[in-house]
């Protein structure tokens, strides 16, 4: 009996190791081509395609407690671009949401491990967002199966608006369509009050971009946070956010999404550290085995 007692005790001590890693902080990302990342893209004058340089500053560097939920619905360790299987159809660079997570894992190391949900589509209007489009029932499905998991939704980032500063009516409705947007999408995440930071624009397609600008700083919707974007370092084309300010900026939606969420959330969320199993843990469980055999063996023993 005492042989047995001890194998339980050694087991319930092993087994929450491999167990905390599952529970993860969800954050969707979602909008158009700034959140989506074209940091670092330019035109390749000599093949005149667009071309990724390939850098990767130190706050867009993979960790091993933020993970990216693919396209095949699968998750990986996340790495710049984060939606290139995603925004398939144009050259993805780097993006506010690595910079996010690693600037929220700065300030609350003991957040737990962060899963990203790329979500974005370069070239969008708020429009091909609205309940029950493709974009849409897409977003919501990644979600759910994001939460299959056990994890739970902590925030919305929403960088998008470029494309509805073209046409004046757009514009005039921006504000209407990305409340409804928000209210929808709430409601079929089951999470009323879901911190969404959304990002105000930095530039625009058209000539509109003020009106557009003054809608997403106007929201009265309850848990919606603004970033203003505006100021921040443009690429050459004068649409797109560079590499340093994508980081920027992720930085910035850290920030607001911390001051967003109660403080138990930051501090007991998860007892144990965002950091995954370290290499003496599975040096223990090489270390159990062999006692478990023998104790089996001690107990059939002294049965029979």
């Amino acid at each position: 009996m005492l042989a047995w007692l001890l194998c339980l005790i050694l087991v319930s001590e092993a087994w929450p190791v491999k167990c905390q890693y599952q529970q993860q902080q969800l954050i969707i990302l979602a909008g158009q081509s700034n959140m989506a990342g074209r940091g670092g893209v330019t035109n390749d004058t000599r093949t005149n395609k667009l071309t990724w340089d390939g850098i990767v500053p130190p706050q867009c560097q993979p960790n091993p407690s933020i993970l990216r939920l693919t396209a095949k619905l699968k998750w990986v360790l996340a790495h710049e671009p984060l939606h290139a299987d995603i925004d398939v159809n144009k050259t993805d660079g780097v993006g506010p949401g690595l910079p996010f997570a690693n600037a929220v894992l700065t300030k609350v190391p003991n957040f737990g491990v962060i899963g990203l949900v790329p979500c974005a589509i370069g070239g969008t209007n708020i429009s091909q967002w609205r309940k029950g489009s493709s974009l849409y029932e897409q977003m919501i499905q990644r979600a759910q199966v994001a939460l299959r998991g056990g994890g739970t939704i902590r925030a919305v980032l929403w960088y998008q608006g470029e494309s509805d500063t073209v046409n004046l009516e757009d514009a005039k409705l921006y504000k209407e369509r990305s409340d409804m947007f928000f209210t929808d999408l709430r409601s079929d995440l089951q999470s009323p009050l879901v911190p969404i930071i959304r990002v105000a624009l930095a530039s625009g397609e058209g000539p509109f971009i003020e009106i557009v600008r003054k809608a997403q700083l106007s929201s009265d919707l309850p848990n919606v946070r603004c970033v203003d974007a505006m100021g921040l370092p443009l690429e050459p084309d004068g649409l797109h956010l560079t590499t340093p300010a994508q980081v920027r900026l992720g930085e910035m939606m850290a920030d607001a999404f911390l001051q967003s969420i109660p403080s138990s959330i930051k501090t007991t969320s998860h007892s144990h550290s965002h950091s995954p199993p370290k290499f003496p843990h599975f040096i223990s469980y090489f270390l159990i085995l062999p006692l478990l055999t023998h104790l089996f063996w001690m107990i059939l023993t002294f049965r029979y």
